[in-house]
């Protein structure tokens, strides 16, 4: 089954689910490549292949928003906005740890070294303390983090990428002791009941290869894992006292202008409030679960 947050005639954004491949390896495990041609093909009667290209690729224990194209002119514009970097990636981790010092925000910059025997890599504090014979391999890696909640045991985070390495989020957050729930490789002190770890791309924007638009897409998180429900609204109330708007729930309506919001809540809520365009005024009932969120916005 596929989860479909974005779909038009150019690209396809879904929902991945932990332990799900993105492409084909060697271990012959379903990938969500395949799924989804299968998905477009049966949907609009394809006769034919049906050809999608892989945008770009999260690792197989984690979930969340995966962007595909759906024709080759598409797929060279995408990669080209991702070769210089024009993708904004925003992720949700739990760890087990709260990270070290008084605020609850700030930038983690590393130098990591990819070991391909083991498919692990490492993070060193400074270029210089790279050994000698790694240091040509090295590759900067920042990010920044924000704590969104924290529960008695585990502490939900929000990641922005700034740059894209091998296991980048995994290696860095374990490097200053915050390993991400279920990430043994990571050190995490026990496994995950799906086998995936608790790293979910949360959100993804970019421009429309064929429009130019903005397009943003936000991922739910999984509704049946107890613990991300949790933190999940611990974030959205704390999001609510602080800015008194929560922006979230269901897919806004879209314009050639743009789109309209009114996100203002009258009283603090539990669940997930609706994006509306103006004239809009009354809420739906409220939601088991996390809806998808696609705004779309000119480019200027």
């Amino acid at each position: 089954m596929v989860e479909v947050l974005y779909e038009d005639n150019h690209v396809i954004v879904v929902n991945k689910r932990p332990g799900e491949l993105v492409q084909p390896d060697q271990s012959g495990g379903p990938a969500l490549e395949e799924t989804v041609k299968d998905y477009i093909k049966v949907k609009y009667a394809k006769p034919g292949a049906v050809f999608l290209g892989v945008v770009h690729r999260i690792d197989r224990p984690v979930g969340g928003a995966v962007l595909l194209a759906r024709t080759s002119k598409a797929l060279v514009r995408l990669n080209e906005q991702l070769k210089q970097r024009k993708f904004r990636k925003t992720y949700w981790a739990i760890v087990e740890n709260r990270p070290s010092g008084n605020t609850a925000a700030g930038e983690l910059k590393h130098y990591i070294v990819r070991n391909g025997k083991t498919n692990k890599s490492t993070a060193y504090e400074t270029l210089t303390a790279v050994p000698e014979r790694l240091r040509g391999e090295a590759k900067e890696a920042i990010l920044r983090y924000k704590l969104l909640a924290s529960g008695d045991r585990y502490h939900l985070l929000e990641i922005e990428l700034l740059t894209g390495r091998h296991h980048q989020i995994r290696c860095q957050l374990s490097k200053i002791g915050c390993p991400i729930k279920g990430d043994l490789k990571y050190g995490a002190a026990r496994s995950n009941k799906d086998g995936g770890i608790s790293l979910w791309a949360r959100r993804l924007s970019f421009e429309h290869p064929v429009t130019h638009k903005t397009i943003t897409v936000e991922a739910p998180t999984p509704h049946d894992d107890k613990l991300w429900s949790y933190l999940e609204k611990k974030a959205i109330n704390h999001d609510y006292r602080n800015r008194r708007i929560i922006r979230a729930g269901f897919p806004a309506t879209t314009t050639s202008s743009g789109t309209s919001f009114v996100t203002t809540a009258p009283a603090p809520i539990t669940h997930r409030s609706p994006i509306v365009t103006p004239g809009q005024i009354t809420a739906p009932p409220p939601i088991q679960q996390s809806s998808p969120i696609v705004t779309s916005t000119p480019h200027s």
